[in-house]
């Protein structure tokens, strides 16, 4: 393969995944910049480091950098957060909206058939914000992405078995939380 048709693939290929990976750190930071730069960064990492190898490579490489950088910015968040704690004033008040006032009501009767669905989804989304780091990554991988249990592993950095439990304990949670909200 030239070297216009391997660059013209691998555009199309991260044409193809930014929406999906987008959303995937979305979910996982709540923050959309955020989500954006882990995003970039994982594509400039792919194009630059992994552009050679075969294209179907290409997914589960890419997926094992974005759930890398997540995984960094979580311990970098975790560690933002107790410096916050530790040199917040007692009288600091926290200003701005309540985040859960954002949250749409999903326990209204929907007047039609899309506002119900759209609740629904945005139910799915708290419920995913909620899980454990990996049990969301092994959810998104598996059952959004589609990949399979040695992809997902390989993404994650775990072992096989690790993906089944987490994407196990996942499902639980998600069927008990959105039981009364999911169509």
């Amino acid at each position: 393969m030239g070297s216009l048709d391997r660059t013209q693939a691998l555009d199309r290929f991260l044409a193809g995944i930014e929406r999906r990976a987008f959303r995937m750190a979305h979910i996982a930071t709540g923050n959309k910049d955020e989500a954006l730069d882990l995003v970039q960064d994982a594509m400039l990492k792919l194009a630059h480091k992994y552009g050679e190898r075969a294209e179907e490579e290409w997914g589960p490489l890419f997926h094992c950098i974005l759930q890398s950088r997540i995984r960094d910015w979580y311990r970098r968040e975790r560690v933002r957060n107790r410096l916050r704690e530790f040199f917040r004033s007692p009288h600091d008040e926290e200003e701005g909206e309540d985040p859960l006032g954002q949250i749409a009501d999903s326990t209204a009767v929907a007047p039609d058939e899309d506002v119900q669905r759209k609740r629904a989804c945005a139910e799915l989304d708290v419920a995913l914000r909620a899980l454990p780091l990996r049990q969301q990554q092994a959810f998104l991988l598996r059952i959004w992405e589609e990949l399979d249990v040695a992809q997902t592993a390989q993404a994650m950095g775990c072992s096989q078995g690790s993906v089944k439990t987490h994407l196990f304990r996942a499902l639980q949670v998600l069927r008990t939380r959105l039981g009364a909200h999911w169509p």
